[in-house]
């Protein structure tokens, strides 16, 4: 039996979000899912996940299931949704549609909806009169009083017909917005809209209101641009005996130009931050900042604690401007408070995409682990983190020198170089950084030179590169490489005594 939508409870809350299996998860539909969960979770109510997918030619099997990935991978769990059940299911619409026809039915046999049989390019022409005309481009009514007997007839002939709804005329739709307060709208301008189209799928306003009332829902937050369907839903709830959830219309995630965030901005996707190395919880944490503030003047907390914060009357008006330069500041926070595990565990797949590591076994995970946190506490994301270790698998002393810069200097600091390829000749490795510092004073007494004369040529010599990391971090980085040799899934890296033996030569050579 179907739940009576009427008993539904008040409090605490069940909210929903809706995605259309469509395409991936857009970060501003992310921050509506995030707004629903933590008012969820911060007030003890249901979160329920269900799947908007009667548009059947672009919804696909694939598409939900990266959603669902993306919210999980973002921390949003659910109560209720298509792979839990629940009470007041099916949660997918496209199993769902003998209650749609039941509820048209409904409405046809009270003559609150009737039977239109306009075909498609009459509407056109309508449309394009009223816009001429400057009227509202709304259906003109042509078939609003066709008795119903008649188009049952015509229906049951075959003759394709959609089912409108019979909006009042010369009324005002008068509700209270949760984040915007009093939204007015006059019937006059809304026109009768489709509740089921010819092929018997249902229109979204109105599967939604079915679906929103029988699964209980008592507050709806989504998108701004969603406000304009807000009173064709109410008519409906109306014409039902059902009484409303509360509505809450969020802004619109913005670019830097303040237009929608769209593909010219970037990355606009879940998984696309995803696959470039965001941390969900960075993700999350900046997502639940457009729009609203935890307070405090504080903006990086646990996904819980935000949730205990949140509260929809602190919500704002104002447009959320995604900020590339913030969310990388916010991820910068969590990949240095990240563990030194997970971070080598997400890092890997980039140092694989370039080759120089495969499944890596127990003896490179530990040594991977040692210098991975170091590099990804410089970084966005975790897709930077290769460039900053690239002098440690990919060092070719002949590359470098062919940089005019680094030809210059090093050939100025030739005496330098030199001297520290002799004493690492006859020198064990430099596997820590006593040790390290240790060459580099006996360096300097056989040359006399200190400071940036005498480091930065150390450091082009070892990694091949003008900066990067520490040198008394990175140098024994290199050794401790050096020292597996060809241990399985890593690329072979040369040690400090081979990689400045192989400058010193190199510039000879160039020098010549």
């Amino acid at each position: 039996m179907t739940p009576d939508p009427i008993s539904r409870p008040i409090s605490p809350p069940r909210v929903r979000f809706a995605p259309s299996p469509t395409g991936q998860l857009h970060v501003g539909n992310a921050r509506t899912a995030l707004f629903n969960w933590l008012l969820a979770r911060g007030s003890g109510g249901t979160f329920v996940l269900r799947i908007e997918d009667t548009d059947a030619e672009r919804s696909t099997p694939e598409s939900e299931r990266a959603i669902v990935e993306d919210l999980r991978w973002l921390g949003l769990d659910w109560d209720e949704g298509a792979d839990k059940g629940g009470d007041r299911g099916p949660y997918r619409q496209s199993e769902r549609t003998h209650i749609y026809r039941a509820h048209a039915v409904e409405l046809l046999s009270r003559e609150q909806a009737y039977r239109c049989f306009c075909p498609a390019e009459q509407l056109e022409l309508d449309r394009y009169a009223a816009l001429r005309e400057g009227r509202p481009p709304k259906y003109v009514g042509r078939c609003r009083d066709l008795p119903p007997g008649e188009a049952r007839a015509r229906a049951e002939g075959g003759e394709p017909a959609v089912i409108r709804f019979r909006v009042p005329e010369t009324r005002d739709i008068v509700f209270h917005d949760l984040v915007r307060g009093e939204v007015r709208f006059s019937t006059d301008v809304i026109g009768d809209p489709v509740l089921v189209r010819s092929d018997g799928s249902p229109a979204y306003n109105y599967a939604v209101v079915i679906d929103d009332a029988l699964m209980a829902i008592t507050h709806v937050i989504r998108g701004e641009d969603h406000i304009s369907n807000t009173p064709r839903q109410l008519l409906l709830y109306e014409a039902f005996g059902w009484p409303p959830p509360a509505f809450a219309h969020v802004s619109l995630v913005l670019g830097p130009d303040h237009a929608v965030l769209s593909k010219r901005h970037g990355a606009t996707s879940v998984a696309e931050f995803r696959a470039r190395g965001v941390l969900p919880e960075a993700l999350a944490n900046y997502l639940a900042l457009l729009g609203w503030s935890p307070g405090d003047d504080q903006e990086l907390l646990p996904i819980d604690e935000l949730a205990r914060r949140f509260r929809l009357e602190d919500v704002g008006r104002s447009a959320g401007v995604f900020d590339l330069e913030k969310l990388a500041w916010a991820n910068r926070h969590y990949l240095k408070a990240a563990a030194p595990e997970r971070l080598t565990r997400l890092a890997v797949p980039f140092l694989q995409r370039e080759g120089w590591i495969a499944e890596p076994g127990a003896p490179v995970t530990a040594f991977l682990a040692g210098v991975i946190p170091v590099a990804a506490a410089s970084v966005d994301r975790l897709e930077q983190v290769p460039a900053r270790l690239r002098f440690l698998f990919d060092y070719s002393a002949a590359r470098a020198i062919e940089d005019a810069g680094v030809r210059a200097e090093a050939q100025a600091a030739r005496g330098v170089i030199s001297a520290l390829a002799a004493e690492l000749a006859g020198s064990p490795p430099m596997i820590d950084r006593e040790t390290f510092r240790a060459v580099v004073a006996r360096v300097r007494e056989r040359t006399g030179q200190k400071g940036k004369l005498l480091l930065h040529p150390i450091r082009l010599a070892l990694t091949g590169e003008p900066e990067g990391l520490e040198l008394d971090v990175g140098v024994p980085a290199i050794e401790r490489g050096a020292a597996l040799g060809d241990a399985a899934g890593l690329r072979r890296i040369p040690g400090a005594a081979e990689r400045a033996a192989a400058f010193d030569r190199e510039l000879g050579r160039v020098s010549a």
